[in-house]
């Protein structure tokens, strides 16, 4: 464990969940062939269409609506609904095999076991202070098992804008009734979670189990007050 900065009372902790309590690449990965295969099957003119073709819409409907880059859920029903629409289907159509798409999606995004060692740390910080779970993501956590741990759960979209925006962050101490700086918001992405917290009055901790330097990280604009390369040293505190 790394200290940067001289640490206030900790009287509560929230969480980033992909990438920080589970490693979310292989995840993603996995879920991204399944879909496609999917969608390509039940669907045969989207494949049509390049990955590239697909990534651009995506790109163009954020840049006409930014309120998506808040909302992963809505974004991917809007480009599956918008592209399929390009592609000559009705409205209806579009709307119908988004919805199908979105729920195959999701069974497919929340289908991995967490680490052991992740729900030891949990359950062990959970009985010592309240804790938040503040996610970008769409992940299911009652179906991945980590709902049990949390007294509030704050998804982008769904509770305001996504990280680093205040919306959340706010929320988060509104809830639990103290001041921002008593408050360690643990994540490991250097602009949405560590800039994120910070901008808002949170301490920040910077889960780096990457081994990137600190001087070296593209996103480092923010300084952290905490860095870790392991979930468990969150328990010395």
């Amino acid at each position: 464990m790394k200290y940067y900065r001289s640490r206030q009372p900790i009287k509560a902790m929230s969480f980033d969940l992909d990438d920080t309590l589970y490693d979310n690449r292989p995840v993603i990965r996995k879920m991204t062939q399944q879909v496609n295969q999917w969608f390509h099957l039940h669907h045969p003119i989207s494949a049509t269409r390049s990955s590239r073709w697909w990534l651009d819409l995506k790109t163009s409907l954020a840049e006409q609506d930014p309120g998506l880059n808040s909302d992963l859920t809505l974004w991917r029903h809007r480009t599956t609904e918008q592209g399929l629409i390009a592609l000559g289907y009705s409205l209806a159509q579009a709307q119908q095999a988004a919805d199908d798409l979105l729920k195959v999606t999701l069974a497919h995004r929340s289908d991995f076991v967490v680490p052991d060692e992740t729900h030891r740390v949990m359950a062990l910080l959970a009985k010592t202070r309240p804790l938040v779970a503040i996610t970008n993501g769409n992940v299911d956590l009652d179906r991945i098992g980590l709902s049990q741990y949390f007294c509030l759960v704050l998804k982008g979209g769904r509770d305001g804008n996504a990280k680093p925006h205040a919306d959340m962050f706010v929320k988060a101490h509104q809830h639990l009734a103290l001041e921002p700086h008593h408050i360690l918001h643990v994540g490991d992405h250097l602009h949405t979670d560590v800039a994120g917290a910070k901008r808002n009055g949170f301490q920040a901790c910077w889960y780096n189990d990457q081994g990137i330097l600190l001087t070296h990280a593209r996103d480092a604009r923010v300084l952290p007050d905490i860095e870790i390369d392991r979930l468990a040293a969150l328990l010395e505190l």
